[in-house]
């Protein structure tokens, strides 16, 4: 096993108008959703992986498997 081993930090800026109906000073709200991604390498037989596939995970997280043979 190895990991987590941290990727690089995805930033997504998101700049919106303070006043929608674009009277007055132009102002500016910027807005940052920030992506994390970790990476973990497991050597691991089948009867492992499945025990790994049945951990409750919330909604928020987003998991990618991959299987290498």
């Amino acid at each position: 096993m190895a990991g987590p081993i941290p990727l690089p930090t995805r930033r997504m800026i998101v700049p919106t108008r303070k006043t929608p109906c674009g009277q007055g000073s132009e102002s500016w709200d910027k807005w940052e959703m920030r992506i994390h991604k970790r990476l973990i390498d497991i050597d691991a037989d089948e009867r492992a992986i499945r025990q790994i596939m049945r951990v409750k995970i919330p909604d928020s997280v987003y998991i990618e498997i991959e299987l290498t043979g």
